[in-house]
């Protein structure tokens, strides 16, 4: 079974290195989203199912999170195992859809320098605008995926930092609640992007999903 690890908005795979070396021995794959192309968790979701045959457990932080789910949507009979990080499983409602828009109109003027003095998490310098925006859009037009959680029959963890600002505990628990074969997390001392905030006990919730799903 193949690892797909899957990055959050606004980083790139490299925020996953501290859990390649905790799957050592595992088939790891971590794609740049921002080099797939467009800005559709759809499509990225579709051409990493055709660039990885096989079965595969999606670990997605945030935005990956939701490429993720549209990997179990698109093909639930090849993702047998989930680990969301920091992802919600509904669609942007109409005030967050707006603030998208205030971000891409921020980004637009001022690229990386406004992302990171405007919003969070921060950024990494080299993020370009191009790539900030069309990560903007995903996230704004991502497709409610209750519907996913709901019907997934292999194991889905759920994990959610106890400082994160953008995801309240009780809704990451309701999550997990809400599949047949979910489980909660909770990551103490983490905020929203708990695998490189706490890489240690991410990796322990990481590899006890892999164990679940052999």
């Amino acid at each position: 079974m193949k690892v797909v690890l899957l990055h959050a908005f606004p980083l790139d795979e490299r925020m996953w290195d501290s859990q390649r070396k905790a799957l050592a021995g595992h088939d790891v794959v971590a794609p740049n989203l921002y080099d797939l192309g467009g800005n559709s968790i759809d499509a990225w979701a579709g051409q990493i199912l055709d660039e990885s045959p096989g079965d595969l457990a999606a670990v997605g932080a945030s935005l990956g999170g939701y490429v993720g789910l549209a990997m179990a949507r698109q093909a639930p009979d090849r993702v047998r195992a989930l680990l969301l990080a920091g992802s919600r499983a509904s669609a942007d409602p109409p005030e967050r859809r707006a603030a998208r828009e205030e971000m891409i109109r921020v980004v637009t003027e001022e690229g990386i320098e406004g992302w990171n003095r405007d919003f969070y998490p921060p950024g990494p310098r080299h993020r370009t605008t191009d790539e900030l925006v069309r990560g903007i859009e995903a996230l704004r037009d991502r497709p409610d995926a209750t519907d996913v959680v709901a019907a997934f029959q292999g194991p889905i963890t759920v994990a959610v930092g106890d400082r994160d600002q953008l995801l309240p505990m009780e809704e990451a628990r309701g999550i997990a609640e809400s599949a047949p074969h979910g489980q909660f997390e909770i990551v103490e001392g983490g905020g929203h992007l708990v695998s490189v905030e706490m890489p240690e006990r991410f990796n322990e919730i990481l590899l006890e999903l892999l164990s679940r799903a052999d």
